[in-house]
């Protein structure tokens, strides 16, 4: 996958989400800039996440990431891949040592831009996060790396309790519960 198709891959994307629909057009905006997928790019770049449940829907791995302090899903730059679905599984396997990793779906499961806060030399700046629907065993042992503080598969009853108010998170388990995706 490269920038081309990942622009027709998100002219494409449809959500019955206000909030996304509100910033999609700057998904597909900046698949023009050259810089896009690099981290150098300071106003804003590309990330991607998995968003992994288990196959009964019943669990998302959730990680305590070590920079930000907050549960969140697992994820990361992507460093100049335009391959975002690549880097989506790369980070996931990475940051938890699964190996039973699999695709569910035909492509992107979510948009969100949100702000990252400044931190030494780095600006406060804006990732536009593309995700992925991944399904794992939920009995598969986790690594830990050094990203992380924790990591740990959340009931879906539970996942505010942990995140907190966190309107994307929520978004996410959200379309998780609805039909098209529980395969």
């Amino acid at each position: 996958m490269d920038r081309a198709i990942l622009r027709q891959s998100l002219e494409n994307y449809r959500t019955p989400f206000d909030e996304e629909k509100a910033f999609a057009s700057e998904f597909i905006e900046l698949t023009f800039d050259e810089d896009a997928f690099l981290r150098s790019r300071k106003q804003g770049h590309f990330t991607a996440s998995a968003w992994i449940v288990d196959k009964f829907r019943t669990h998302t791995l959730l990680t305590l990431h070590r920079k930000l302090n907050r549960w969140l899903q697992l994820g990361g730059h992507a460093d100049g891949v335009e391959n975002l679905l690549e880097v989506a599984m790369t980070e996931a396997r990475e940051e938890s040592g699964l190996t039973s990793l699999r695709l569910v779906g035909n492509g992107i499961f979510d948009i969100d831009k949100h702000i990252i806060p400044q931190r030494g030399d780095d600006p406060e700046h804006f990732h536009y996060d593309v995700r992925y629907l991944i399904e794992a065993e939920l009995n598969e042992p986790l690594t830990l790396s050094s990203e992380s503080k924790d990591l740990a598969w959340v009931p879906f009853d539970t996942v505010e309790d942990v995140v907190g108010y966190n309107p994307s998170i929520l978004r996410m388990l959200e379309k998780t519960s609805r039909s098209e995706y529980v395969i």
